[in-house]
């Protein structure tokens, strides 16, 4: 029931067909009665939104999870899923980094960031949709990331950005644009060896198991690194003048 909901939910406010959510729980071997058993569960699930918003199981077949030609549509409702806030928050701080405002853009990302509690949808049992949507959403989080990240930096947070992004280049071994950002905290910090050395380990991974050299961002950083260059905090990722990140029931997709 959690997949029929998840699946719902990361397609609110369109209709989900009843192949796709069969499909969902029960991949390509869905057993005989998955009709009526996927009926069963749109019906717990009305019974438990309705307990849940105050609403009779009538009215939330009617307002909320309604039955369409062929599927099922879940309303939303504006504002009514974290995601809508993240959207909300990410949208204002893209227009104050566009405006060169780093101290409005720091609380907004931040505020979006706080919205996550945890790895999204991670309770749920995910078939292809839900896993596809999930992948999207880490993606877009990551994205945010890296912009609070060099917004801290170009407000001389660097000490505070360090265990954020030890925990962050441990998780994501390939990603060069948080490795880079790990590197310059640290040299900022005056750390210039560990600094050289998340260089180092950046390239091994990237080399051992991708067969591939860092690129030409993060060569250049180390360069500068190895020759005792002076660098500054402004060197990290351009301002954006489209969305960082935009998702939609439909997709995810980014601008730069």
């Amino acid at each position: 029931m959690r997949s029929v909901l998840a699946t719902l939910l990361v397609h609110a406010d369109q209709v989900v067909p009843v192949s796709s959510l069969i499909r969902e729980v029960w991949d390509e071997d869905p057993p005989v009665s998955c009709l009526t058993t996927l009926q069963t569960y749109i019906l717990n699930l009305r019974k438990l939104l309705a307990a849940a918003a105050g609403l009779t199981t009538r009215q939330v077949a009617s307002e909320m999870l309604v039955t369409r030609s062929g599927g099922y549509l879940f309303h939303s409702g504006h504002g009514d899923l974290d995601v809508h806030r993240f959207h909300e928050l990410v949208a204002a701080g893209r227009q104050a980094l566009s405006a060169g405002d780093d101290k409005t853009a720091l609380a907004t990302l931040t505020g979006a960031l706080q919205i996550w509690r945890g790895p999204a949808l991670v309770d749920v049992t995910a078939g292809r949709i839900v896993e596809g949507r999930r992948q999207q959403f880490e993606e877009s989080r990551l994205v945010v990331l890296e912009y609070l990240v060099d917004t801290q930096l170009r407000l001389g947070m660097y000490r505070e950005v360090l265990t954020e992004l030890a925990a962050l280049t441990a998780d994501n071994l390939y990603h060069e644009g948080l490795h880079a950002q790990y590197m310059r905290a640290l040299y900022l910090n005056g750390r210039r060896a560990q600094a050289l050395e998340v260089f180092q380990r950046l390239r091994v991974n990237l080399v051992n198991h991708l067969g591939l050299e860092p690129g030409f961002t993060a060569q250049e950083l180390h360069r500068s690194i190895l020759n005792a260059e002076p660098i500054d905090a402004q060197g990290g990722l351009r301002r954006p003048t489209g969305d960082i990140v935009r998702m939609s029931s439909s997709g995810a997709s980014r601008v730069y």
